[in-house]
């Protein structure tokens, strides 16, 4: 069998049996009912890529780029998809937030999903980087924002956009968890619309082997502009 094209994404793992790539912003993991103005999706274009069948183990938001997991084979599949339901793999991303964030930090805040259940979630956080910006906002002559590396304990929906809007650190270009006046004022000032999260690194078993397995997408291109904007040195993937 034979497929086109339309996108050539960066693998950054590849085995016999799992493959991962380096999902940019605003791709879509698969189709979607709410997304209906869009035809190219990461599994069509990871198939048509490799000329072979592939199953997402997990997701990221459309907005979100970084590390994203395929198996090759059902079977493993629902072997791998099981580390992830028991919180047995480690998640890494970056994240620009508004203000000033604490050096480091735990957000323990329930969080609801779709179905209206209230589940535990759990993110800690570090940071990596603060500036301060001749940008006036509001009521301020300047404008404040860190750089954070976060680490989901919990695996709920939209779990870190919530989580650093909840502790009034909302994610640059987040809609509608975030700051709608610091989205417009990136919009206007540095023609950003990008949301500014990044899954960096993703560290499991191996399904058959056991054997541990780190991930790393570097960050793309809009994330470094900004970067350089704030005056913080390009990140490597740790």
């Amino acid at each position: 069998m034979t497929f086109l094209s339309l996108v050539v994404l960066e693998i950054v793992y590849e085995d016999e049996y799992l493959i991962a790539i380096n999902k940019p912003h605003g791709l879509l993991v698969h189709r979607s009912p709410i997304a209906r103005n869009t035809d190219v999706f990461a599994v069509q274009e990871l198939r048509n890529q490799i000329d072979q069948h592939v199953f997402p183990v997990h997701r990221l938001d459309r907005k979100t780029s970084g590390v994203l997991l395929f198996s090759k084979d059902k079977e493993i599949l629902s072997q791998i998809q099981l580390q992830f339901a028991d919180q047995k793999t480690n998640k890494t991303y970056w994240a620009v937030v508004r203000g000033y964030t604490e050096d480091s930090g735990i957000v323990d805040y329930p969080l609801k999903n779709d179905k209206g259940k209230i589940q535990e979630a759990i993110t800690e956080y570090k940071t990596l980087f603060r500036t301060e910006l001749p940008v006036p906002f509001g009521k301020h002559q300047t404008s404040r924002y860190s750089m954070v590396e976060a680490y989901p304990r919990t695996g709920r929906m939209h779990q870190l956009r919530k989580h650093f809007a909840h502790i009034l650190h909302p994610i640059i270009g987040d809609r509608p968890h975030g700051c709608n006046k610091q989205n417009r004022l990136f919009k206007e000032k540095w023609n950003m619309t990008t949301m500014l999260l990044h899954a960096t690194k993703l560290e499991l078993s191996h399904p058959l082997t056991g054997d541990p397995i780190g991930i790393e997408a570097g960050l793309h291109s809009e994330f470094k502009r900004i970067m350089k904007v704030m005056n913080w040195s390009i990140l490597q993937p740790k």
